[in-house]
């Protein structure tokens, strides 16, 4: 009796499987040679998950007697992971140029830019505020620094009082329209951070919006309280602390008890470089670490997010990746998307990654795709197009 499937991508020039024995993350010598199959096709089961990856010849075969809701011809084309979403949408077409590209919701994201490979991971962005920072930039180009413009009322409390004042309706608004240009670019799962509250009630209602979001959108959504994203007006750290501690954390447990959220994770600054020593799971920003905790971060298998975008628009001192690659850590991008650091592109956080950082493209592909699914907890999910995983799946327009 034939069996049905979603989605049959086959002839394949290229799929980028960057791992191929279940490996939840890569770091070290394995980075250098990704896991990658010529003349391959590929099948997405109805249930969203891969069910087969081979080459087209043997998935001809193995499914000559089975239907699919979609088959689509991928010669001439490299398929690499993604991480998506269930409906279809033309997202955009220009006859001008054979570049388009589709998303599928039901764990499928397709951007048909004629090589398969998975899609992109952003592990670290700051994407529900309201509240726009455009003027910043003209005084950031004039040589004032961040802690210039915060001091003078800007930075993160303009966006904090901004996004108190915001409905819940406006700030879902603009978040998806944020999410919708990162799709564009590529991404299929992001990590959404709270943090532009500072008080529960705000904090709350930024966390129902990124709720809502993983609902209704067809993104993988990763979502992080960072509530301690900075000392609010009118209180001392002490003061926001203990706040947090007996009354935000209490609050958000019986939340998520009684399943009104879902939390992935808990953002908090270690200003002393003690992240993994206090077991986290990944550590972002970096620009100041020190050997010392490069050494640590390697031997607790704790993941380095990188954001080259934030040391480009600030003008700081670039992470050393190079560092912590050769000391063997794990090693993830992230886009940080914020306010100051206005970018949803995480082909554009790879290209800084290998210019100003010196990553090599193998190394920029892994960190922004199984390296950032381990850092927000789910390489085993995504990251990677592998038999079990979910199918989610970026097509471009090359060969390789």
């Amino acid at each position: 009796m034939a069996t049905g499937h979603r989605l049959l991508l086959e002839n394949a020039r290229q799929v980028v499987l960057v791992c191929a024995r279940g490996e939840r993350f890569l770091a070290g010598p394995a980075l250098r040679s990704l896991a990658v199959l010529e003349g391959a096709s590929l099948v997405v089961g109805s249930d969203g998950f891969i069910k087969a990856i081979g080459p087209a010849d043997v998935i001809q075969r193995q499914f000559s007697g089975e239907t699919f809701e979609e088959r689509i011809d991928c010669s001439g084309k490299c398929v690499l992971p993604g991480a998506g979403a269930l409906f279809r949408k033309t997202l955009e077409r220009n006859e001008q140029c054979s570049e388009h590209y589709d998303t599928v919701r039901h764990r499928l994201s397709i951007f048909r830019f004629s090589t398969l490979f998975a899609g992109l991971v952003d592990a670290h962005t700051h994407p529900v505020w309201a509240g726009e920072r455009v003027h910043e930039f003209a005084m950031k180009l004039a040589g004032a620094t961040y802690m210039d413009i915060h001091q003078a009322g800007g930075g993160i409390n303009f966006t904090v009082e901004h996004t108190r004042q915001a409905s819940e309706e406006e700030l879902f608004g603009s978040f998806r329209q944020r999410l919708q240009c990162m799709m564009r670019a590529g991404t299929t799962l992001v990590e959404c951070k709270s943090g532009y509250g500072l008080n529960l009630e705000t904090e709350l209602k930024m966390l129902r919006v990124i709720e809502r979001a993983r609902r209704e959108l067809p993104l993988g959504i990763s979502a992080t309280y960072c509530g301690a994203h900075s000392v609010p007006k009118g209180k001392t750290a002490i003061e926001a602390t203990d706040d947090i501690i007996h009354n935000h954390l209490p609050r958000l447990k019986d939340l998520g008890r009684n399943g009104d959220l879902h939390l992935d994770n808990i953002d908090v600054f270690c200003e002393k470089g003690l992240g993994a020593e206090l077991g986290a799971q990944a550590i972002s920003h970096l620009e100041e670490v020190s050997d010392e905790g490069i050494a640590a971060m390697a031997a607790a298998k704790c993941s380095a997010v990188l954001l080259p975008t934030t040391a480009y628009m600030l003008r700081l001192k670039q992470p050393r990746a190079r560092k912590m690659l050769d000391e063997g850590v794990i090693v993830a991008l992230g886009s940080d998307f914020n306010p100051n650091a206005y970018c949803f592109s995480m082909p554009m956080v790879m290209h800084l990654a290998c210019v100003n950082m010196r990553m090599s493209m193998p190394e920029a592909l892994a960190a922004a795709t199984i390296n950032a699914a381990y850092a927000l907890g789910k390489s085993h999910t995504h990251g990677s197009l592998e038999v079990g995983k979910q199918g989610d799946v970026i097509i471009i327009n090359a060969s390789r």
